[in-house]
């Protein structure tokens, strides 16, 4: 059985919290405070090994084993701790480095250099380098979500690449395409958009009060700084960000939220889209025991899946959008307005998340329904007036377009309509018997062929 906090104001941490667990652990108090811990560590190893740094000698395996132990096996009686000590500093990543000297009494050795901990760093160095491994983590499960949503759509776009439908444009009858042509469509989108949000490289600096490297530079002038912190980056699976003020300006942060608002626009779309087959009816839902889709109308079943996708797809948005503004803006060398913003990120991956699971309950409840499909598609031989009119006009028939719209715009069309404006054309008798074998369900094109590529 599902358990639930209802004692929650937020919907990712209530509500669907069953839905984006996996996001909610990432960007939880607990888990910035265990990311910072293991950037410090982290830090003071890289610093160990690092030829210049003469006031620290090497590690051992043994005593390095023992320091990553620290976050490799931080649990939440340890960030209580961390929260505690912060009590009294009112300082997050300062009780951070106060929590690992205290952890690290129990190793002599390593005790006599305690000092080594957070030297030449400032906090945002820890923070931005912290929430850019949780960005790491959090993107790979966006794309790792939206990759079983485009495989499944292309999976449907296979079994129904030979379903004729009738296609509407500007809401009116417009020439047919296929069921599975119109999915592969934005399959085929969220692909392109998967890929370049994979290309989006996540960037750290650790370059000290106003991105210098002042502090490292008097502390060890032998030093190459700016090539070290690569390293140290790099072994993070992090890219330097050469030129900073005390901040990293957060850009690639904006890209990556410009690009999931770019993905979910499409997914609002498809929402919307999918919405509007089920009111057709060329998409009916299963009926599941026990579910119920009206409180007054017991034969109701709603499209609830696609309408939680479209409004969670929206909320996402509105704080991709805020969060690209606000983060990439900071005063002078620095101001601290973008640190409790950062706080919410998580909230940006819960909603797209949310919505991709629910597009995906949602797809597994259709089923196709040729039957309305077929119906409406072969009562609509007014959507034959486009083909006509183009063998018409490579024909040099004048005006041909006007001669098709006197017989069909706005007037019920059936075959024996067409088959007379067929037959009254000046076209060879090969064309007229191509067109009088063609019907609305065969003018589809490339569609098939499409839904292959």
């Amino acid at each position: 059985m599902k358990k639930y906090d209802l004692n929650v104001a937020a919907p990712t941490d209530g509500r669907y919290q069953n839905l984006c667990s996996d996001v909610n652990e990432i960007f939880s108090e607990h888990n910035l405070i265990k990311t910072r811990v293991k950037v410090e560590i982290e830090w003071f190893i890289f610093l160990s090994n690092l030829k210049g740094v003469t006031s620290l000698p090497p590690f051992s395996n043994s005593q390095i084993k023992f320091l990553r132990s620290i976050y490799l096996d931080f649990n939440s009686a340890d960030s209580a701790k961390v929260k505690k000590i912060e009590d009294v500093t009112k300082h997050d990543v300062k009780a951070v480095e106060y929590f690992i000297k205290e952890k690290i009494k129990k190793n002599k050795h390593i005790y006599k250099y305690k000092e080594h901990i957070h030297i030449c760093c400032t906090s945002e160095d820890i923070n931005n380098v912290s929430y850019a491994l949780m960005l790491q983590n959090a993107r790979a499960r966006v794309i790792i979500e939206t990759d079983v949503l485009q495989k499944k759509l292309k999976s449907l776009g296979k079994k129904y690449k030979k379903v004729s439908i009738l296609s509407h444009t500007h809401g009116q009858p417009a020439s047919p395409s296929t069921m599975g042509k119109e999915l592969i469509n934005f399959q085929k989108r969220l692909v392109d958009q998967i890929l370049s949000l994979k290309n989006i490289k996540i960037k750290g600096k650790f370059n000290g009060a106003t991105g210098n490297y002042s502090a490292h530079s008097i502390t060890y002038p032998s030093i190459d700084w700016p090539k070290s912190i690569k390293r140290f980056l790099s072994n993070l699976k992090l890219e330097l960000n050469t030129h900073t003020t005390q901040i990293e300006p957060h850009d690639y942060i904006a890209d990556i939220c410009n690009k999931i608002n770019h993905m979910n626009s499409i997914l609002i779309g498809f929402s919307q889209d999918i919405w509007s087959y089920i009111s057709k009816s060329y998409f009916t839902q299963k009926n599941i025991a026990g579910e119920i889709g009206s409180s007054t109308m017991p034969h109701k079943i709603n499209p609830i899946n696609f309408e939680n996708a479209e409004g969670n797809l929206g909320m996402s948005n509105a704080l991709n959008h805020f969060f690209a503004n606000k983060l990439t803006i900071s005063r002078l060398q620095r101001d601290l307005s973008d640190s409790t913003v950062l706080r919410n990120l998580g909230l940006t991956f819960s909603y797209s998340i949310i919505a991709y699971k629910n597009l995906l309950i949602g797809l597994d409840k259709l089923q196709i329904n040729k039957d309305k499909i077929n119906s409406d598609i072969n009562d609509s031989w007014e959507i034959l007036a486009e083909p006509i009119q183009m063998v018409a006009r490579k024909y040099q028939i004048s005006n041909s377009y006007e001669y098709l719209k006197k017989f069909t715009r706005g007037k019920k069309v059936n075959k024996d309509t067409i088959h007379k404006i067929i037959e009254s054309l000046n076209i060879p008798e090969l064309e007229k018997d191509y067109l009088l074998k063609l019907t609305p369900k065969k003018y589809i094109g490339y569609a098939i062929k499409l839904c292959d590529e």
